[in-house]
């Protein structure tokens, strides 16, 4: 075992120029990631082993030239997280690895720490989000960040510096009853917080099935569709049979007795026999449009146009196309 100059710890090593001795990836000419493919095996470093002189190897090896920024950049995507007080740990870095800041679940938290954990992510972040928050929650973390807003529909906290950029249309949020609200409106804020517009169709239950059909033209053109619905959670399932994008099915805790807290609709779900539906958690608005926008944003952008003049077709301010496969077309 030798030490490599990058890396406080030893390894397995060769020797480049017979006098140094370095890790396999330096052997090749290549630095080593944080996290590194050597000899087969996963190494993953711990927050200890990064330190200030690992960071001016690095950034002193890619201004000289001697190291790739594709291979900077993947050792840049593993810095290490922020301690609060020996409560919680922040991946300031998710965003770069995931597209999007870590979330915070305000449930079961008090208001001092979620206060305390937002003002982190604020001070590095232009958009931040809570979810399941109190208005305790809000009113102690809005102390410490002032340009903070509450959804009270979704539970949501959030923040956005940037609320006039451009959000990419293609995501179609259903929800089977009014009931469902506060599930697809936590669905809705993190949608557009991730920089996509969802288009909402709520109030579109199976029990009242023609208001759903009405819908068919904008849902058939969507990239990905959200549903949201309690009770026996029949609306995905019908949904999925009439359409080609994906659905995300998300159940509710919305429900009499035997609904379960929601357990019913997911169980109903999990079985659906139309294909094409993934099931998110109970009740996990967030989860549905995480996936969702994973999906949009690797669809072409090119729905706005047509998904808005269906909007206004289904409100009747156009004459209605005709859509293929329409229920009653021959």
């Amino acid at each position: 075992m030798s030490t490599c100059p990058c890396h406080p710890v030893g390894y397995d090593s060769r020797t480049k120029d017979g006098s140094q001795p370095v890790c396999q990836l330096h052997a090749q000419g290549r630095f080593c990631p944080l996290v590194a493919y050597l000899g087969g095996a996963i190494l993953k470093f711990t927050r200890n082993m990064l330190n200030e002189q690992t960071l001016r190897n690095l950034l002193t090896r890619v201004a000289q030239r001697e190291q790739d920024v594709d291979d900077a950049l993947a050792a840049l995507r593993v810095l290490p997280f922020e301690e609060v007080d020996g409560f919680a740990k922040i991946d300031h870095h998710r965003d770069l690895r995931r597209g999007f800041p870590e979330v915070v679940y305000c449930a079961g938290k008090t208001p001092q720490q979620t206060a305390a954990i937002i003002e982190r992510l604020a001070a590095r972040a232009s958009r931040v989000l809570g979810t399941r928050a109190s208005a305790e929650h809000f009113e102690a973390a809005v102390a410490r960040v002032p340009d903070l807003n509450y959804d009270e529909t979704a539970r949501a906290l959030y923040l956005d510096l940037r609320p006039d950029e451009p959000r990419r249309d293609g995501v179609v949020l259903a929800a089977a009853g009014t009931s469902d609200l506060p599930v697809a409106e936590e669905a809705a804020r993190t949608l557009d917080l991730m920089g996509h517009a969802p288009h909402r169709l709520y109030d579109i239950g199976v029990a009242g099935l023609h208001r759903m059909l009405h819908h068919l033209p904008i849902l058939r053109q969507a990239n990905v569709v959200i549903v949201v619905a309690g009770m026996e959670g029949a609306l995905p399932g019908v949904v999925a049979g009439l359409i080609e994008p994906p659905v995300i099915a998300v159940p509710t805790s919305v429900g009499y007795g035997a609904s379960f807290n929601g357990l019913a609709a997911l169980l109903g779900m999990l079985n659906s026999c139309s294909p094409g539906v993934a099931v998110v958690n109970i009740d996990n608005g967030y989860g549905a449009a995480h996936v969702a926008a994973a999906i949009n944003s690797r669809m072409p952008n090119s729905q706005q146009p047509l998904m808005s003049q269906l909007s206004r077709e289904a409100s009747g301010d156009l004459p209605s196309v005709p859509s293929p496969g329409t229920p009653g077309e021959g």
